[in-house]
């Protein structure tokens, strides 16, 4: 498939090794995003120029098939029906006892649902002069195909690009009979063509979620603490990453104008940076120090609309409810710290909105990737 004219956007399909993308160009060449349909996967976003002329890349993306096919540091994927880990991959909803590792006695780990390795169409794509939009589907999520998670639901993400922005939103419905456990987010990796070290880090939270060990959160009120009590994780004012290692959960996002939380990272050499902002619930952040390849060479910021062990929080387990359209995680109007629960009958995503989107930087242009989240 291929589309545009001239002075359209452009959409081709094409491949990392076996597995299909499509990429999306600008008329003029500045800007491209290509996506892997396994996982409706954010390979790669290039925007703006570097000192050579060409489109600097933005994100941190898998660079082969085996990359993507391993899903070594989930790079960009997208995070449902559960973000990050389900404790002992263990939980109990419905009355029933559920186990996502049947079989499994000694590694009990799981993390970060099934959507990120799901199959996906292109179902629609459209052109103009200034955008480009790509909507995706997938029906892989039904009972009996993943263990531990008997539920049916469809996953729609739409992907929109601009000259100066990339959004991407996804939307859920249950198809099925019964309510279903769900609570989704986004694990891209931002990059500003230097080691993380360099870089500026602001974020406007003032919680920390406390975990053990395996980085699950502690039980009720030990779980939070304020980052006045943690000054090596505390970002309300800019500063360097330096040698910080995080892997850590943060909640209490400020909201600014609009009502926005922005997170901002910046490189403080050149002024260029990229800001991040959503509406409510939590930010995630990975400085990517465990990764196969180019550790701390970038830093994933990741939205989250619940935190780790969600489906097991005592109080905050997800319940029947009136049917609900999550996008990637957090509710646009309203704080939810518990996984949604889908109800049935099934809700239509008729229209979607751009829960993650990019805008210059007030400084030199550069995009900036920000991040909407609505219900």
């Amino acid at each position: 498939m291929a589309g545009g004219t001239a002075a359209e956007y452009r959409i081709a399909e094409g491949g990392l090794g076996g597995e299909p993308t499509v990429t999306v160009s600008a008329p003029d060449g500045s800007g491209r995003v290509t996506v892997a349909l396994r996982g409706a996967t954010l390979l790669s976003w290039q925007a703006g120029r570097g000192a050579d002329g060409q489109p600097r890349e933005l994100t941190d993306g898998y660079r082969g098939e085996a990359e993507l096919l391993a899903q070594d540091g989930v790079r960009a994927g997208l995070l449902a029906p559960f973000p990050n880990r389900v404790a002992d991959g263990r939980y109990r909803y419905g009355g029933h006892d559920h186990d996502l590792l049947p079989g499994h006695h000694s590694d009990r780990l799981i993390y970060h649902g099934f959507a990120r390795e799901a199959p996906f169409e292109l179902s629609s794509a459209a052109v103009t002069a200034d955008s480009a939009r790509l909507l995706l589907r997938s029906t892989s999520i039904r009972p009996g195909r993943y263990p531990g998670y008997p539920f049916a639901v469809d996953l729609a993400v739409e992907y929109t690009v601009s000259d100066r922005e990339v959004g991407i939103e996804l939307c859920a419905t249950n198809v099925g009979d019964t309510t279903a456990p769900y609570a989704a987010g986004w694990h891209p990796y931002f990059t500003l063509s230097r080691p993380i070290d360099d870089l500026v880090l602001h974020i406007p939270a003032h919680t920390l979620i406390r975990t053990d060990a395996s980085l699950v959160p502690l039980r009720g009120g030990d779980a939070l603490t304020c980052l006045d009590r943690c000054p090596g994780m505390d970002f309300r004012v800019p500063r360097r990453l330096g040698d910080a290692v995080i892997d850590a959960c943060f909640a209490g996002l400020s909201p600014g104008p609009g009502g926005r939380a922005e997170t901002v990272l910046t490189d403080p050499a050149t002024g260029e940076g990229l800001r991040v902002w959503q509406y409510g619930g939590y930010l995630h952040v990975f400085t990517g120090d465990t990764l196969a390849r180019d550790r701390r060479a970038s830093i994933a910021l990741e939205p989250v609309e619940a935190t780790t062990d969600a489906f097991n929080r005592p109080g905050t387990r997800p319940r029947p409810g009136p049917g609900i359209r999550p996008t990637a995680g957090i509710p646009l109007r309203r704080h939810v710290p518990a996984p949604h629960a889908l109800s049935s009958p099934p809700n239509r995503c008729d229209a979607m909105r751009r829960p993650f989107a990019a805008r210059p930087s007030a400084r030199d242009g550069l995009p900036c990737a920000d991040r909407r989240f609505s219900s």
